[in-house]
């Protein structure tokens, strides 16, 4: 995983959003001195050719930059270069991309610290057999400081379901494939109430609206935007976003083919295009106005459909834009966005953002659970999920049994004589293969457990060793019951 060096800036931005403040709790009320600017700079990312082929680039000199208290939408279509800018920014690119380009946090360069950001990802990694409040506690008590006491960590846990709107079903198990559950919505909602229980500073999210429908999206965004009034910055990739959601939006970046599109107030984009030639017609989503001009799949389908009576109506039917190829159209936006007065002073208030002075970040030195807290917590918190998971260990368990029944009736009352040798040696081997090989009945589950694990490593909640020793322990159990009920049962059969 490739991590960035960010730098790091000191102040306020002339110009920027007004912020509330006054949250009180862990992190909160942290007032001017904790705010995040993120800027980047000719961010270049390109994937080397192993072959003969040439190098892809991915992201190309793209600049702009994040202000706190303010959401940002990074658009654009599929393989537009959406989450590489994200991860880009995050410090989590991958091993075999070559990042080039300045990327700044408040000025100066420096690594993100524990619980300074968060990222959430597109898809929503959850354990299925816990509730909602079970899930956040169990993650505040992982990740919150040991110096706070059990109501501190409750109070945490309350305000935050409170601020995602969770209450309705805070207590509704999340769901997997044998229980039903929470809807998508409310999985979205959950999955940011994660990460913001360390009220990190910096908050990315991957698609947060991706399989909603319109109202759960607005939700999401909305409670977005509510998150980020107390100074957070946010920055979200989403594809296509609905009217409604797209004007929570305070500033756009459009992405194409890797290429900056657009950087400003989401508000002015439709003027910027209007300006350029191609303006959004009166009912049609802004968003998917931008997307049609900068999208090609829209010439792929013009050309499957190139002499069918279907492609005369389409042109004859639809705005200018059908008669013009879109590598045209957007190298024109490229052009056009370059020399504008939306470029310009997006520059001018990148310059006035990294040439602030005076804010400092805290390093945070105490800001997680002792090892032994996070050991106790993840043993409780796997223990409950196998606990609850029909196809972890009860089903096996169940077959273990039934299994020692048979083979036991088989070799009943086999004796001890020298002719029954084999036959106990038989036995021992049939149900020692047998549960050798039924070990893979939990195989799905824990595959499950560790999507989970991964998701939590990445964002720095706890280590490899105390998730190892914890799983063991928390299966032991279980692994104790089937060996020993197993066992019972032939002995006393074939002894019988």
């Amino acid at each position: 995983m490739g991590d960035v060096e960010i730098e790091e800036v000191n102040g306020g931005v002339n110009g920027g959003a007004e912020v509330q403040q006054g949250e009180e709790g862990l992190g909160r009320g942290r007032g001017e001195g904790n705010r995040m600017y993120l800027v980047w700079e000719e961010l270049t990312v390109a994937l080397p050719n192993f072959g003969n082929g040439p190098t892809r680039r991915l992201l190309d000199g793209v600049t702009g930059c994040a202000q706190p208290g303010r959401i940002m939408a990074i658009m654009g279509p599929s393989g537009s270069g959406k989450s590489t800018l994200l991860d880009a920014l995050a410090g989590r690119l991958s091993g075999n991309v070559v990042m080039t380009g300045n990327v700044l946090l408040n000025g100066k360069k420096k690594r993100l610290d524990y619980g300074s950001f968060a990222y959430v990802t597109q898809e929503d990694i959850l354990l299925g057999t816990l509730t909602v409040r079970e899930t956040i506690t169990y993650s505040a008590q992982l990740r919150l400081p040991s110096s706070l006491t059990r109501q501190d960590i409750d109070g945490i846990v309350e305000g935050t379901i409170t601020e995602m709107g969770l209450q309705e079903c805070a207590d509704r198990l999340i769901g997997n494939w044998h229980l039903r559950g929470i809807s998508g919505g409310e999985k979205k909602r959950l999955s940011i109430a994660l990460e913001i229980l360390t009220r990190p500073h910096l908050l990315f999210l991957d698609e947060p609206t991706s399989g909603l429908d319109s109202a759960s999206a607005f939700f999401v965004i909305q409670t977005l935007r509510n998150v980020g009034r107390d100074g957070r910055t946010i920055i979200s990739a989403i594809h296509q976003p609905s009217s409604e959601v797209f004007s929570l939006f305070d500033d756009l970046f459009l992405l194409s083919g890797g290429e900056q599109v657009y950087f400003g107030e989401a508000k002015m984009a439709a003027k910027f295009f209007a300006e350029v030639g191609f303006p959004c017609p009166s009912r049609r989503n802004p968003s998917d106005h931008f997307l049609r001009c900068i999208n090609s799949d829209f010439d792929i389908v013009a050309e499957a459909l190139k002499g069918s009576n279907r492609i005369t109506e389409l042109q004859n039917t639809l705005d200018p834009l059908a008669n013009l190829p879109t590598a045209q159209i957007k190298t024109l936006l490229v052009k056009k966005y370059r020399s504008s007065d939306y470029a310009a002073k997006a520059r001018a208030r990148i310059r006035e953002i990294s040439g602030i002075e005076g804010l400092v970040i805290e390093k945070k030195h105490s800001g997680e659970a002792k090892w032994l807290t996070q050991l106790s917590t993840l043993t409780n918190r796997s223990f409950v999920n196998m606990s609850r998971d029909l196809g972890y260990y009860w089903l096996r368990i169940a077959i273990y049994v039934a299994l020692s029944i048979c083979v036991g009736s088989i070799f009943f009352d086999v004796g001890t004589n020298y002719n029954s040798i084999l036959a106990r040696g038989a036995c021992g081997g049939f149900i020692s293969g047998f549960m050798t090989f039924m070990s893979i009945g939990g195989f799905p589950s824990f595959i499950e457990e560790l999507k989970v694990f991964y998701r939590e490593r990445r964002n720095g909640h706890y280590g490899v060793a105390v998730y190892i020793l914890s799983n063991f322990l928390s299966s032991f159990p279980f692994l104790t019951v089937m060996s020993l009920s197993t066992a019972a049962i032939t002995y006393y059969m074939r002894a019988a």
